[in-house]
């Protein structure tokens, strides 16, 4: 397959919509937190673990799914993402304990690391010229802030004429339905060197590893997995609990939002909107300045809109700022951070390599989903989380500046 110099391909467009449906669903979650907890009578702590493993298992298995990728091929990796994904939902479905729903939560964050960023990417970053990869990159990313835009809302709205279970039952298949755009996931094999196809995946490791700016990037991506996951886990309970009412006759309440449940899936819906517009001028902005000055000022930003708003009254107006405010830095740094490692170390194993940084990710994602329960149910408040989150947040923005972009020498052909 030749690489093609045009932005939209096949590649680009199947990618983006396996991507929208498997994030469609992934960001649903925390609409879920209070129905499950008030069926069962669980403290929040026990359905905000699941999630929290979910997130876990999402980071161990994105290398995982990315190495099986560039060894088995793509397409392969992608379906068996998307059945075991699938099979995690349909069996979350007759889950009645917390450790049963805690347990497959590993079977779906497994399949969402065979449909997400690390494998999608890779591909679309192979079929992509060097010129259009940064934004081709930040297309598909925001094509995963699309599937927010419409996966919690429409969890809600299938809570409000069915039960969970069924809606999860719904959710499987439509990740099964993504499966459509599988026969256009080809991309060529990555432009290099003899050299650079020489070598092993364990001797880029090797150099991956030894480099202090790999070290610095994987740590860097904590604090976004941080902030995303515990947004995306609490923000719709804590909208519906800590936000004030919705008064008749204002703007929400005459376009049908009037719970501040409904207020907490449509930040989620807001956050992604915000979003799309966000990944893809941090795509635009990657080609034209230096990536880790833009992740560096993305933190700083996140820092920054994460402060105010724990520190003002909580409104309805409020959080609709909030939303679009942190939407518009979301997954900005998702297109930086792997356009950086595919132009320090190469294409071949990008996947994996972006992996192993991803999982850095989700470790902070476990965190801030596992800590914002337990606080939660310690304090009866998340303050505390929000504020670690802002630390985490300002760590990122500095641990970013010392990175080299200078692209990583290969080794001497023997």
């Amino acid at each position: 397959m030749i690489r093609s110099d045009r932005l939209l391909t096949p590649v680009l467009l199947g990618g983006c919509l396996i991507l929208m449906l498997s994030f469609a669903v992934r960001a649903s979650f925390g609409v879920f937190q209070i129905p499950i907890g008030e069926e069962f009578g669980w403290p929040r702590a026990e359905f905000s673990l699941a999630i929290a493993i979910q997130n876990l298992a999402w980071g161990i298995g994105q290398p995982i799914f990315s190495a099986f990728a560039e060894r088995f091929g793509d397409r392969k990796a992608i379906a068996l993402g998307a059945v075991v994904y699938a099979a995690g939902l349909v069996l979350s479905a007759a889950a009645v304990t917390p450790a049963q729903h805690q347990l497959l939560e590993i079977l779906v964050g497994f399949g969402v690391a065979g449909t997400g960023f690390g494998v999608i990417l890779a591909v679309v970053g192979r079929a992509a010229s060097a010129e259009n990869r940064s934004m081709a990159l930040a297309v598909t990313t925001a094509a995963g802030s699309a599937g927010q835009v419409f996966g919690a809302p429409a969890a809600e709205f299938l809570l409000g004429v069915m039960s969970w279970q069924s809606v999860f039952l719904v959710f499987a298949a439509v990740i099964l339905s993504s499966l459509v755009a599988l026969p256009a996931m080809r991309s060529p094999a990555p432009a290099a060197s003899r050299t650079e196809l020489e070598e092993t995946l364990g001797q880029i490791l090797v150099r991956a590893a030894r480099d202090p700016s790999y070290t610095l990037i994987f740590l860097g991506f904590f604090s976004c997995g941080y902030q995303l996951g515990f947004v995306t886990a609490h923000f719709p309970a804590f909208v519906t609990e800590v936000c004030g009412p919705i008064l008749p006759g204002g703007i929400l309440h005459n376009i049908g939002i009037t719970t501040t449940s409904a207020l907490g899936a449509i930040s989620i819906s807001l956050i992604g909107v915000a979003n799309i517009a966000g990944t893809l001028l941090a795509g635009w902005a990657g080609r034209r300045f230096p990536r880790k000055y833009l992740l560096s000022g993305i933190y700083t930003a996140r820092t920054f809109v994460a402060a105010a708003f724990i520190l003002v009254p909580i409104s309805p107006a409020t959080v609709i700022l909030f939303s679009i405010a942190m939407g518009a830095l979301w997954l900005a740094t998702v297109p930086l951070t792997s356009g950086l490692v595919a132009h320090i170390w190469g294409l071949r194993y990008m996947g994996t390599l972006y992996g192993i940084v991803f999982f850095s990710h989700q470790l902070g994602s476990f965190l801030g989903v596992w800590l914002g329960g337990q606080l939660y149910d310690a304090t009866g408040s998340y303050n505390a989380v929000w504020w670690i989150g802002v630390g985490v947040g300002a760590f990122s923005a500095i641990v970013h500046l010392p990175v080299r972009e200078e692209r990583t020498p290969l080794p001497a052909a023997a």
